[in-house]
């Protein structure tokens, strides 16, 4: 196996770990409480540290990944997430555990950006960089899946501490495997300025948004922390839109969003997202609930379809080069609201079987969305590789938290309306919540249709060494 792909392997570790943290506590999380003697809050907290730094300074792991090169960011916040892990599982307190969390979500911020950013440049021909991304996505797509199930086992059968310093392990191996494998040089010559004022208000704008979106269903939507930090959110977010257009280098070439390819990708992006959390989630306490189903084997419940989801995720590059971009993403999307709407028949009555079929159409969609990705990115400046990485998974975190906290809201208030007793009201609002999920991700059909329409990958060669191709439309 050529280094390149030994360094595709380095990448997938270092995402994995990172996209793993993402849920792999929920389930540990009752273990967890009793050893540390956690209040209510500190228990929420270990959740949200991760996921409110994590979003919020994704944007800024991204430009910096641009401004002092993919390959420095990469093993930077590598080392910084692997240390946090290993911090996480001796922590002896609460005040500890959290704040390693942060710590967590830091180095997270700072890897993934740069994980995208650094594919273009290890894989500069077009076909082997899509299927470098197909393969990055399977692993992202199962990590998310397996997360709960790791948590469960581990919490189970051996100390919650595993849980973090399972990274340990997998943060040295994608280091040392990547130091001798990556091989990139810093992309834009000359003198290149951070932006400063950009990066502290695209992150103070995101982690408003994060908190209120984490904690508005738990302190009111309509309290006062909630709607403060809606009000901080539109500040921030309209200085960030200020300062980008009056900056000699912005972080982000605003124009970009005039670009159907570019706009359109990240809503069908995000679209895909607010599924993806949102099932997971709701499903999960439907497992429990409904079918009394273990933490671990609601987790498990959860295998088949990512296992398929990581396989169509690795061949949809080719499905997308035979039948285009549009076809296959709008496909997968409609796949997955198909697949919602049918897991809305579960019933009291149900069993696993009958929602397997269900789980694994819309694993086959998800999957679908890979090409996606390489589209996005294809969008902006190769020098801009790690800012664009970083408004992509901006676009997935946001509208996942989205996702949970729109559909929970939707879910509360039907329960609340239909009464009687609580399984009956529950199975109920979950069955309506998922029709209203299905026609929102099917709206992603049109929009992908219309954005990506007459996309096709550049045949190339690139221009410059370590600059990717360009998405072009087809005439």
């Amino acid at each position: 196996m050529s280094g390149r792909w030994w360094a595709l392997v380095a990448v997938s570790l270092a995402t994995f770990a990172t996209y793993l943290d993402n849920n792999v506590v929920n389930v540990a999380l009752p273990t967890i409480q009793r050893d540390l003697a956690l209040t209510i809050s500190g228990l929420e907290w270990i959740v949200s540290a991760y996921i409110l730094v994590f979003a919020g300074l994704l944007l800024a792991g991204g430009r910096l990944a641009d401004v002092f090169g993919p390959r420095a960011a990469f093993f930077g916040g590598l080392a910084v997430f692997t240390l946090a892990s290993v911090a996480a599982g001796l922590a002896g307190s609460q005040e500890t555990l959290i704040a390693a969390r942060a710590v967590q979500g830091l180095g997270a911020a700072l890897v993934t950006p740069s994980t995208l950013a650094l594919l273009p440049r290890i894989f500069p021909d077009p076909r082997e960089r899509a299927t470098a991304v197909g393969v990055w996505s399977a692993v992202g797509a199962l990590a998310l899946a397996i997360g709960p199930l790791t948590g469960g086992f581990l919490s189970e059968n051996a100390h919650w501490s595993w849980i973090f310093l399972i990274n340990l392990p997998i943060g040295l191996v994608a280091a040392a495997i990547g130091l001798r494998s990556i091989r990139v040089e810093r992309a834009a010559p000359g003198r290149v300025r951070l932006d400063l004022p950009g990066l502290a208000t695209s992150a103070l704008a995101l982690f408003a948004l994060t908190y209120a979106l984490i904690e508005g269903q738990a302190r009111g939507w309509t309290s006062a922390p909630i709607l403060g930090a809606f009000a901080v959110f539109a500040v921030a977010a309209v200085a960030f839109l200020v300062v980008e257009t009056r900056t000699a280098q912005p972080m982000i070439d605003l124009t970009l969003f005039r670009e159907r390819v570019f706009s359109g990708g990240l809503l069908a992006m995000g679209l895909w997202s607010f599924g993806v959390f949102g099932i997971y989630f709701f499903t999960a306490l439907y497992l429990q609930s409904a079918l009394g189903f273990s933490p671990t084997e609601a987790g498990a419940g959860f295998v088949p379809m990512a296992l398929l989801m990581a396989v169509i995720a690795s061949v949809s590059p080719r499905i997308a080069e035979r039948f285009g971009n549009a076809g296959t993403v709008a496909a997968g999307l409609g796949l997955m609201a198909v697949a919602i709407g049918g897991l809305s028949s579960a019933g009291e009555g149900s069993h696993y079987g009958d929602l397997l079929p269900w789980f694994l159409l819309y694993g086959a969609g998800a999957g679908l969305l890979v090409p996606l990705t390489n589209v996005v990115l294809n969008a902006m400046p190769p020098a801009r590789a790690g800012v664009a990485s970083g408004v992509l998974n901006v676009s997935r975190e946001v509208f996942g938290l989205l996702g949970i906290t729109i559909l929970g809201a939707i879910l509360a208030a039907r329960q609340s309306a239909v009464g009687g007793a609580p399984l009956h009201a529950f199975l109920d609002a979950y069955r309506f919540t998922l029709l209203i999920a299905a026609a929102i991700v099917l709206v992603g059909v049109p929009v992908s249709i219309y954005s990506l329409r007459r996309t096709r990958a550049a045949a190339a060669e690139p221009a410059e060494p370590g600059e990717p191709a360009v998405a072009e439309p087809v005439a």
